[in-house]
C-alpha cells in the first residue's frame, strides 16, 4: 500500500495486502470484501487512460481515490460516509404519491383496454 500524490492510495500487491494488512483492521482477509467496503464509502478505483479500462495493468497495482481523501486534509475525512440506501429514508407521503400514481396508471390501462376491445369488435363488424 502506498500514498503517492496524496489524492489516492495504491495497493501494489493485493495478495500480501489481504494476508498481512486486512486482518489487522478487519475481521477478514478478503480483498473483494475490502473493495466492496471502499465502494460503499464512495471510493472509486482509478482507471488510467492508457489502460483503457479494459486491459489489466502489467503489475498488481490497484489505485483508489475519494474526493475527501487527501493527504494533509484530515478534517475532510468526516465527510466520508457510508452510502445509505435504506427504505427508512423514504417519507410516507412519497409512498402515498407513488401508490396514487400506480392506481391512476392501472385505471388508465383498464380504460385503454376497454377502448381497444370496442375498436376490435367494430373492426370485426366492419369486415
Amino acid at each position: 500500500c502506498s500514498l503517492q500524490s496524496g489524492s489516492s492510495f495504491h495497493v501494489f500487491d493485493q495478495g500480501q495486502f489481504a494476508k498481512e494488512v486486512l486482518p489487522k483492521y478487519f475481521k477478514h482477509n478478503n480483498m473483494a470484501s475490502f473493495v466492496r467496503q471502499l465502494n460503499m464509502y464512495g471510493f472509486r478505483k482509478v482507471v488510467h487512460i492508457e489502460q483503457g479500462g479494459l486491459v489489466k495493468p502489467e503489475k498488481d497495482d490497484t489505485e483508489f481515490q475519494h474526493p475527501y481523501f487527501i493527504r494533509g486534509q484530515e478534517h475532510l475525512l468526516e465527510n466520508i460516509k457510508r452510502k445509505v440506501t435504506s427504505v427508512s429514508g423514504i417519507k410516507h407521503e412519497d409512498i402515498k404519491v407513488r401508490q396514487d400514481n400506480v392506481t391512476k396508471l392501472l385505471t388508465d390501462i383498464q380504460v385503454m383496454k376497454g377502448k381497444q376491445e370496442s375498436m376490435d369488435s367494430k373492426l370485426v363488424a366492419m369486415k
